[in-house]
């Protein structure tokens, strides 16, 4: 097993998480295996209990591991399956130490940092990379692992030390350091700075790491003065500094490294010379490209509790990205608190929910996500009444499902006191209940987590039709409170239907309006297992009907798996040939994505 570790210095926030990703990708392209780690060295045992405003989305894995938003750049960028095992957090280490302790496994020893906690790390890593996540049989040849915050950081400090002796442990030419840090440069005179880096790398060889590969992170390409200073003063050969500079799409990065040859770089290090293959990126290279050659915008409203940070629904974004470019489309995200379109906002800020207003009947389509509180509700539940009232295409995801079936029983049925048991415990019209097998004591973990399998009630509906017409499809799940089974039959005698059910037929999955060109809500989160050139085929409906594609995605997906056309290399080049415009992806007014 080789391993690639990945680290960053000077500031958070550079992309650690999309280089790893990327190493992964440039390696899997060279025929190898590749499997993930993501180090956070916070206390929490995982990310489900973390405030999206701190720490950016929870992303859910196949066995129900709520993790850290990289673990989903990790699945989309090697189109993998992790599992929870393979986000390693403070948490998780001391307490199975504890455990340990507890059990009396160290036999009456001074149980310490060094070597208990050092040792649980390097066991950990070790047992976790040797897990297939690809489908096949067998470890993997290498193993990424990201090292989260910076270098410096006090409380990355045992793993730091457990890294160092892991590079000992499984000996030279089994593990390479790469080392992300910034080059800033200074508007005033435009030089590029070199003395950040040189410190952040002066830190890391104190504590005991040595790099192998700079990834130089920067406005603009490393110039040979710049490389010239890292590699005197940094101890790396000029070959083996790469410069991961401003891009239109983070998927230019896995060819900005190939382009600057780090998989060879990486290849020396790990003794893979001879045995791996140049990297095959066609495909990938095509789609990177016809991305950036995207003119004609599809304008998403995301209305939300948490708008005002994009990572709070990275995976969102990534999904409805997936499926534009999938549809020859340029996304353009319209952020929309959803509190600012209830009419109190009206009063108190006037501005505010004018901005609001104007941008949801602008809107191609409407997508109300996940979340919980009941902050923001009444304007959700408003985003999907105007949705359904106007025909603009509708999709509901998780709370975003719950929330269309409470209007509609306020709306059409007249039931003006229909809500959640989560925003009204006392209600009498209880059209969304919690689940009988949660707990109401403990936050972490007791949600309904993972992949669960639902299953068709008709394929004459979209739904179906967008997953090939199969009689089931696994989702991941992530949610306490479900449709009310008692008041189903109301629903859809009223015309809402309930197209998926679970194996029981009592926990209500998707749900849709026949009559409506697109209006779907469902349970699951279908984002977690969008990929690039493989939508998932939710978001490629949403999308299709918000560019009056729909009919000719329904055919698609009826002959090609869900697999989308970008899986066709040939197809993307065709369709890109006769453009000679140049444009940025865009979220809202925010021009440009920057890696």
């Amino acid at each position: 097993m080789k391993y690639v570790l990945v680290t960053g210095g000077v500031i958070s926030g550079l992309g650690k998480g999309v280089t790893a990703s990327s190493i992964g990708l440039l390696l899997k392209a060279c025929g190898l295996r590749v499997t993930a780690i993501k180090i956070d060295p916070y206390l929490n045992t995982d990310a489900g209990t973390m405030s999206p405003f701190e720490h950016g989305e929870v992303f859910v894995l196949d066995d129900g591991g709520e993790v850290d938003l990289d673990l989903g750049n990790y699945e989309r960028f090697m189109d993998i399956k992790l599992t929870r095992d393979n986000n390693i957090t403070t948490g998780k280490i001391y307490q199975s130490v504890i455990d340990k302790e507890r059990r009396g496994d160290y036999l009456g020893k001074t149980v310490q940092v060094v070597p208990h906690i050092t040792d649980a790390i390097q066991d950990w890593i070790e047992r976790v990379a040797h897990i297939p996540v690809d489908g096949k049989t067998g470890p993997a040849d290498v193993c990424v692992i990201e090292l989260g915050g910076t270098i410096g950081d006090i409380e990355s400090m045992p793993f730091i030390q457990a890294l160092g002796q892991f590079s000992y442990r499984v000996g030279a030419g089994n593990f390479c350091l790469v080392h992300v840090s910034l080059v800033p440069v200074l508007n005033v005179v435009g030089e590029q700075k070199t003395k950040p880096t040189q410190h952040s790398v002066r830190a890391l060889r104190g504590q005991g790491l040595v790099p192998h590969i700079l990834a130089c992170r920067s406005t603009m390409v490393l110039d040979e003065n710049a490389k010239g200073k890292l590699s005197q003063f940094c101890l790396i050969p000029a070959e083996n500094i790469a410069t991961l500079y401003d891009v239109p799409n983070i998927w230019h990065i896995p060819l900005l490294l190939r382009d600057q040859k780090a998989h060879e770089a990486m290849f020396k290090v790990l003794n893979l010379q001879g045995v791996a293959q140049e990297p095959s990126l066609e495909e990938w290279t095509s789609r990177a490209e016809s991305s950036d050659l995207l003119h004609e915008p599809v304008r998403i409203a995301l209305v939300g509790k948490y708008t005002c940070l994009s990572d709070s629904y990275l995976s969102v974004v990534k999904a409805l990205l997936h499926a534009s470019v999938d549809c020859q489309k340029k996304l353009v995200v319209d952020w929309i608190p959803a509190s600012n379109l209830e009419s109190i906002t009206a009063k108190e800020n006037s501005d505010a929910y004018k901005a609001a207003w104007k941008l949801l009947k602008g809107a191609d389509g409407i997508l109300v996500p996940g979340g919980f509180g009941d902050r923001g509700v009444l304007g959700k539940i408003i985003a999907a009444k105007y949705a359904r009232e106007n025909r603009i295409p509708f999709l509901g995801i998780c709370l975003g499902m719950q929330i269309a079936v409470i209007e509609f029983a306020r709306s059409v049925l007249g039931v003006q006191d229909a809500n959640s048991t989560e925003f009204e415990p006392q209600t009498k019209s209880p059209y969304i209940i919690f689940m009988p097998e949660g707990s109401k004591t403990h936050m972490g973990g007791t949600m309904r987590l993972g992949s669960r399998r639902t299953y068709f009630q008709t394929k004459e509906c979209k739904s179906a039709k967008l997953y090939g017409c199969k009689s089931f499809i696994d989702e991941r799940h992530r949610h306490r409170y479900e449709v009310n089974p008692d008041l189903v039959a109301r629903l859809e005698n009223a015309g809402l239907y309930f197209t998926g059910k679970d194996e029981t037929g009592q926990r209500m999955e998707i749900v849709e309006l026949p009559n409506h060109p697109y209006f779907i809500g469902v349970q699951f989160h279908p984002e977690f297992k969008s990929r690039p050139g493989k939508p998932s085929p939710l978001f490629l409906g949403f999308i299709g009907a918000a560019c009056g594609q729909l009919d000719a995605v329904l055919q698609r997906s009826s002959t090609t798996d869900n697999k989308g056309v970008g899986n066709d290399v040939k197809t993307y080049r065709n369709r890109i040939a006769t453009k000679t415009y140049r444009t940025e992806y865009v979220y809202g007014s925010c021009n440009g994505l920057h890696f």
